[in-house]
């Protein structure tokens, strides 16, 4: 079982709902605050485990806040420039003014 916030949820629907598809548990979170929960439609069949239950009973109720998950480092830009480009842009940038 994993959380993700609504804005990550909404920037990343496709891949979320691609490893829900695969079986993945979400509780999507608001501020915070468990608000829904996101799974297979099958999935009242795959029994969660006492804790796993109470856990989520417990966010839902606002007892307690689950983990966000860690944001993910940026990867290398698609897109590269030589040394020194910014430098060149940001000055002619400044020379407008």
């Amino acid at each position: 079982m994993r959380t993700i916030g609504v804005r990550e949820l909404k920037a990343n629907l496709s891949r979320t709902l691609h490893d829900v598809q695969a079986g993945e548990h979400f509780l999507v979170t608001d501020r915070g605050r468990v608000v829904a929960e996101l799974r297979r439609p099958d999935a009242s069949t795959m029994a969660l485990t006492p804790a796993e239950r109470a856990i989520a009973r417990m966010a839902a109720n606002g007892m307690l806040r689950l983990a966000e998950s860690p944001m993910k480092a940026f990867g290398k830009p698609a897109v590269s420039m030589p040394a020194g480009t910014w430098r060149e842009l940001l000055d002619a940038e400044r020379e407008d003014r």
